[in-house]
């Protein structure tokens, strides 16, 4: 959920903030709200709250109830300073309306309240919507203190022209539309834009298929590439999550930024993912891990000179992710993938997630040739405690995408006072 911060300051144009406020959050965005005390003169706090569900900042040290999450979050364990930790999680911060008074504060780098101050900490895109009397937004101070903050990378949305707040006044000065306000901060964030909602988050992922030796060349294996769960992984890291891949026999890129620890049997996958699981907040268990393996493997390649055939005794393996969540400490959350066959798939997927004990089961129906091993595209469905949640056909970026909104729901649910 991309995370939005926005600085109201005084101007009869703050109601069009309101809008731009309910039109982001119906547009699936997390929007905080600071204001400077003039603004409230204009539109109160209550107003804001009642539309974000989160509280509202007007003071530089005024205590943060949400401590600097925003809705959906999770709040902080510890009191962070609010004008620091507000913009440090925002995607973009957003000051609308931006007085002639905070402009020139912005340009000469003042820091003398909360919005100017987040101003000033500001790291993501700042966008600047000025609002304000024609004459005003025209004077040479005005038009200076824009072109400085232009030249330092700043958004400025240009005002409208039209009726002004004053009755009969007419000229520049007009705040963008709220609709053409919230299209023009998507489009400052969509080149490459993903929310950075996993900040901290320790993911495990597994991917492939494991290989079980029946000799030095001969194995036993199974069709899955490693798509799904790369996928998974690169979208965790891309919302900032620290993520770990234990890949079984993958031979796909590689991306930057994502440990991957490389195994071929069903046992060297048990090996690494009971060892890295302890430190994982979140674990997907997207590898195919064989369920049996030749129980007597030869050293050697096994000659067929002479052999009429070849008889395999196999054994089971260790159920991973079972094991793994017998050992599940308090704050993990598990995702377990079930490749099934047909009709009665989910069933069997929510009889996996009870038996095993994880908080979502990932199902795919493999008797589907247009989806799933190999495939650029998959279709899913993702089975919890609370309901099923069909995932249409779609590339594998986006399933994963899909699946990542459910971790963080789970994580988010989990939070929730009893």
């Amino acid at each position: 959920m991309p995370r939005i911060l926005l600085g109201v300051s005084g101007g009869i144009a703050a109601y069009k903030a309101v809008e731009f406020v309910r039109l982001a959050v119906k547009a699936g965005h997390a929007v905080r709200v600071v204001q400077t005390p003039a603004a409230q003169r204009f539109v109160g706090a209550a107003t804001f709250e009642g539309i974000t569900g989160a509280p509202v900042l007007v003071e530089e040290f005024e205590r943060d109830p949400a401590r600097g999450a925003y809705p959906g979050e999770a709040v902080p364990d510890h009191e962070p300073i609010s004008h620091l930790e507000l913009v440090r999680r925002a995607e973009a911060y957003v000051i609308a309306p931006a007085s002639a008074n905070t402009i020139a504060k912005l340009a000469g780098g003042l820091a003398d309240n909360l919005l100017t101050s987040a101003g000033l900490a500001c790291t993501a895109p700042l966008v600047v919507a000025p609002a304000m009397n024609n004459a005003m937004y025209e004077h040479p101070a005005t038009q200076d203190n824009l072109a400085k903050l232009r030249s330092r990378g700043v958004h400025i949305i240009d005002p409208g022209t039209g009726s002004l707040a004053s009755k009969g006044e007419w000229g520049v000065g007009r705040l963008t539309e709220p609709r053409e306000l919230l299209a023009a901060v998507e489009a400052i964030l969509a080149p490459g834009f993903k929310p950075h909602s996993l900040d901290g988050l320790r993911v495990l992922v597994t991917a492939g298929g494991t290989r079980e030796p029946i000799d030095s060349v001969r194995y036993v294996g199974n069709r899955s590439s490693g798509r799904m769960g790369f996928a998974i992984a690169d979208e965790a890291a891309t919302r900032g999550a620290d993520v770990t891949v234990v890949a079984a026999n993958v031979s796909l890129p590689r991306t930057e930024g994502v440990a991957y620890e490389d195994v071929e049997t069903a046992a060297e996958l048990e090996e690494a993912a009971r060892r890295l699981f302890p430190d994982a907040d979140v674990l997907v268990m997207a590898a195919a891990v064989a369920d049996f393996a030749p129980a007597d493997a030869a050293k050697e390649k096994l000659s067929k000179a002479g052999r009429d055939g070849l008889e395999l005794q196999l054994e089971p393996t260790t159920d991973v992710l079972s094991a793994l969540s017998s050992s599940r400490r308090s704050g993990q959350t598990l995702v377990g993938f079930a490749a099934e066959h047909g009709e009665g798939a989910v069933e069997r997927a929510r009889a996996k997630l009870e038996r095993k004990g994880v908080d979502a089961v990932v199902v795919n129906d493999i008797s589907r040739p247009d989806i799933g091993f190999d495939s650029d595209e998959n279709e899913a469905t993702v089975v919890t405690a609370t309901g099923n949640r069909q995932l249409a056909k779609a590339p594998k970026s986006e399933i994963a995408a899909a699946i990542v909104d459910v971790i963080e729901e789970l994580r988010a649910d989990e939070r929730q006072p009893a």
